[in-house]
Parts: structure tokens; C-alpha cells; sequence
């Protein structure tokens, strides 16, 4: 079984899903299945994620699973139970590193300054979320923080668009980027499959040139 970071890697964007209904996530994970990006994170922002992740695991058992927004312990474990593969957090928590480290399960932390990537290293954390990514200085900031810390890799997320995906996926050490312009929760709300799976295939296409 490929580790995470080959898996991130593999897949280059990982779909950040916020779901309002859990039973919207069934089609939804078969779109991005079938048109070539299995994996999907879903955000805690909403009471649905737990069931959605849970039905998601049902319904596509092989896919990559990730839990985002996870701010404490009693959401990594809720996660990890419904089946999420992985935990993604907004910002840096120890007590949530903890947790997951506790529980067996990977998370990805955000990080945006050499203090937070220094905390996750002591933690014995490399693969670390870049958030929120436009804001906090884009592709230039990303440069800047690999430079001094040879063993971090990084997955970039906020304000990554097809616009410029591929300028995060150039830097070395940038595994894949977290989007969500491909789950569109509009889309998602009005049932608009077709619409959804061809935004799949162009950003599957985008990111493999």
C-alpha cells in the first residue's frame, strides 16, 4: 500500500469538499472516481461530514479519504471511525497531532511561517498543509519556506485555482494541492453530476500535463 505522501503525490489535487447533505456525497464520490481522482476531503464545516465520510467509505472503499477541519481529538477519532484515511487541519494543534498520533492515523497540519513548521518537525511531522496558501504569499512564500527545511513537503490550499495549480505543483516538495473549484458546492446542491464530472477530467488533465 503506497504511503500517503505517494499517494498525495499521485493524485496531485485532492478535492476539498464541503457537504451540507451526506447523501450527496454517493454520486458525488462516483464522479470523481470515474473520472480519474479518487479521493476526496471532507471539511468539518458541516454536521454532515461524519455520515458523509462514513458513506463515502461504503460506497467507494479504495478511495483516498481525507478528514478537513479537524480541530480537536474528538473529531479525528469521529473521523477516523467513519473511515477517513487521513486528517487535514486548518492550522497547527498539538493536541490534535497528538490525538491522531495516539489513534494511528496520518493528519496533515496547516502551517504558513517557519515557527509553525518547526513545531510540526519537533512532532516528528514532514507532510504539512499550506494554508491558507494565496493569502499567505502563494508560490513565493512556498519557495521561501522549503529553502531552509530540506525534509518538508508541502500541500497548498486556499485560493488554488486551474489558474495556478500548476505553479504550486512546480515547486519541488509540493506533493499535490488542495481545490475545491471542482466540487463546487452550488453544483453539488442542484445535482449538477455531468457538470461536476467534466470539471473532474479537466483538472485530472490539468495537473497531469
Amino acid at each position: 500500500m503506497p504511503n500517503l505522501n505517494e499517494q498525495l503525490q499521485a493524485l496531485k489535487v485532492i478535492p476539498v469538499i464541503a457537504i451540507d447533505n451526506a447523501q450527496d456525497i454517493i454520486p458525488l464520490g462516483k464522479v470523481l472516481a470515474e473520472n480519474g481522482l479518487p479521493a476526496a476531503e471532507i471539511t468539518f464545516r458541516s454536521e454532515a461530514a461524519v455520515e458523509a465520510i462514513r458513506l463515502l467509505r461504503e460506497a467507494q472503499p479504495d478511495m483516498l479519504i481525507g478528514a478537513g477541519t479537524v480541530l480537536n481529538k474528538e473529531q479525528a477519532i469521529a473521523a477516523k471511525e467513519a473511515g477517513a484515511t487521513f486528517i487535514v487541519s486548518p492550522g497547527f494543534n498539538p493536541n490534535t497531532v497528538k490525538a491522531c498520533q495516539e489513534i494511528g492515523i496520518d493528519i496533515v497540519p496547516g502551517v504558513n511561517n517557519p515557527s509553525t513548521i518547526e513545531a510540526a518537525l519537533e512532532m516528528g511531522l514532514t507532510t504539512l498543509k499550506f494554508f491558507p496558501a494565496e493569502a499567505s504569499g502563494g508560490v513565493n512564500m512556498v519557495k521561501a519556506l522549503l529553502a531552509p527545511y530540506t525534509d518538508v513537503s508541502l500541500m497548498p490550499t486556499g485560493g488554488i485555482n486551474p489558474a495556478n495549480i500548476k505553479d504550486y505543483l512546480a515547486v519541488p516538495r509540493v506533493l499535490a494541492c488542495g481545490g475545491t473549484w471542482m466540487v463546487d458546492k452550488k453544483l453539488i446542491e442542484a445535482g449538477q453530476w455531468d457538470e461536476l464530472a467534466k470539471l473532474t477530467r479537466e483538472a485530472v488533465a490539468l495537473v497531469s500535463e
